[in-house]
């Protein structure tokens, strides 16, 4: 059995390259486990990579910036069985503030919108909070402003079995899968912007399971499928603050204290098989680049 395992910031996103190279890592190394050969793009045009690659391989899973990630995503399910999310409702969740307006039609607390004012300034397709800033400046273009919550930062991370795409046949109707809560590391410098630095997981939080509510209320609007994070401010409401229909990097703490394989979970959970639950292990920090501390 093959499974293309393909990354794009490895070799086309420096700034991003070191939290994509972790996940790689991880994915990489449990689908090897689960008895899989492992193919990854080399360098060069991504597109043609995945082409190249996908129809080898008995299955798929694309990481990129969800700005990109649909089109890509797109060929691995053309090509082979897609194991993560539809390319469709990736292109909704790349769109903030069209996510935004979804989630709060379904009655999901999100912050609200403000043109003017002391505000979080953040792009409408970003990732890993790119150039998010508190500020009351101007808006730049392709940018938008929401209030700004003071609260606890917390990501969800699930996966969602399989509804549509390439492989609906394998519907299950079986609820999302919890793999942890998470603490978020993030920082705000002098002159406002954030900056993401990993986090800590599991987390223990009072208020569990209306986070865990929320964000599996978010994925089941949006239509998510295999590994998503859903993250939060944890404040009077559970605020959602974005939706990743991808792996992220508090993977790389999960895999750390997982009894359970990603891999075997992700295609397991396209088959509809999607498990009850796993089981953790002790509580990790990580950061960025991969490095993980038992704590």
């Amino acid at each position: 059995m093959k499974a293309l395992v393909a990354e794009y910031t490895v070799f086309n996103e420096p700034d991003l390259a070191p939290e994509g190279a972790a996940m790689l890592k991880v994915l990489s190394e449990s689908f090897e486990r689960c008895g899989y050969e492992v193919l990854s793009p080399e360098k060069g045009d991504f597109s043609e990579e995945l082409k190249r690659l996908a129809p080898l391989c008995d299955v798929g899973i694309v990481v990129a910036p969800d700005d990109i990630l649909g089109r890509f995503t797109k060929i691995v399910e053309d090509n082979t069985r897609s194991l993560g999310c539809g390319s469709l409702n990736i292109a909704i969740c790349s769109n903030k503030q069209r996510t935004g307006d979804i989630l709060t039609m379904h009655g999901i607390a999100v912050p609200r919108e403000l043109d003017f004012g002391m505000r979080i300034i953040k792009k409408v397709k970003g990732v890993d909070g790119q150039n998010m800033r508190l500020s009351d400046g101007v808006s730049g273009e392709d940018e938008f402003g929401q209030e700004y919550i003071e609260g606890e930062h917390i990501s969800v991370s699930l996966v969602g079995s399989r509804v549509v795409g390439d492989t609906c046949n394998s519907y299950s109707g079986r609820p999302p899968l919890l793999l942890a809560l998470n603490r978020q590391y993030i920082e705000r410098t002098e002159d406002g912007h954030y900056r993401y630095l990993g986090g800590e997981t599991p987390v223990e939080h009072p208020r569990a399971d209306e986070i865990t509510e929320t964000a599996v209320k978010a994925l089941n609007v949006l239509g998510c499928q295999g590994y998503t994070g859903v993250d939060v401010v944890v404040a009077d409401k559970i605020y959602v603050v974005d939706v990743n229909p991808r792996p992220t990097t508090s993977l790389v703490g999960i895999a750390e204290v997982m009894e359970e394989e990603i891999a075997d979970i992700l295609v397991e959970s396209s088959r509809g098989n999607i498990p009850a639950e796993v089981h953790l292990s002790g509580r990790v920090s990580f950061n960025t680049t991969g490095e993980v501390k038992r704590l």
